[in-house]
């Protein structure tokens, strides 16, 4: 059965531990906080239940995919022991990103590559990851950002940026040799493989991360669910 109501209105869906709820924000701004504005989590408004993203009814439709993008981020880093402030920068960086991801997925964008820039962009190769049909690489981070999108960070594939050649996976050599890695790589992998049987970006991205944050709360489960999506990508 669902919370009595005020203030909560509807689910709008499940990220186990997180149920995402859309709540009356007049309400709650009335009777809980007038701080609450578009959405909002437990680290930062202690009355709303550890395991509950709580997102406005006013917000302007669609947007709640960009503001869970967010509250995920920020609750996580949080969660650690990061303060609200920092959570908040980083959250806002994801969230901005993603929406950008978005436009682009429905503009294209374009970049000039050639052979030689490629090279340079190539970095490493994962073979364990990669297949006929799709290649994971490690590339220069720094070069993307400044040759093609100031924004891209952590990774990306051919199906979102134009600039990336076909049946490639990219991985930013920000991100080191750590699991962090193989979380980004499962999100872009699967992410790829649903956008490539005609899923539109934002849909795709956001069945990705579901998967993704299945796998930072049960980390054992990352090695399999990294084998299905590379396995996925065989059928694209």
């Amino acid at each position: 059965m669902p919370p009595p109501k005020p203030p909560y209105i509807r689910k709008l869906e499940e990220l186990p531990p997180l149920t995402v709820w859309e709540v009356d924000g007049a309400y709650i701004r009335q009777n809980l906080s007038e701080e609450f504005t578009n959405f909002g989590q437990h680290f930062a408004f202690r009355f709303i239940p550890k395991n509950e993203f709580w997102i406005d009814k006013e917000h302007a439709p669609g947007e709640e995919r960009f503001f869970v993008d967010h509250l995920l981020t920020e609750y996580r880093l949080m969660a650690k022991g990061k303060g609200y402030d920092q959570a908040h920068l980083k959250a806002i960086q994801v969230e901005s990103r993603e929406r950008h991801k978005a436009d682009l997925s429905r503009k294209g964008l374009d970049g000039k590559t050639t052979p030689d820039l490629i090279n340079k962009i190539h970095k490493e190769k994962l073979s364990c990851y990669s297949n006929n049909k799709v290649t994971v690489w490690v590339i220069n981070g720094e070069l993307v950002r400044t040759k093609f999108f100031v924004d891209f960070t952590e990774g990306g594939h051919d199906f979102v940026y134009k600039f990336v050649p076909r049946g490639e996976v990219w991985l930013d050599d920000d991100l080191g040799q750590t699991q962090d890695r193989e979380f980004v790589l499962l999100h872009e992998l699967h992410e790829r493989a649903l956008m490539a049987k005609g899923y539109e970006y934002l849909k795709a991205h956001r069945s990705a991360s579901r998967i993704e944050h299945l796998c930072r709360n049960n980390p054992p489960e990352l090695p399999k669910c990294l084998k299905e999506a590379v396995k996925q990508n065989l059928d694209t």
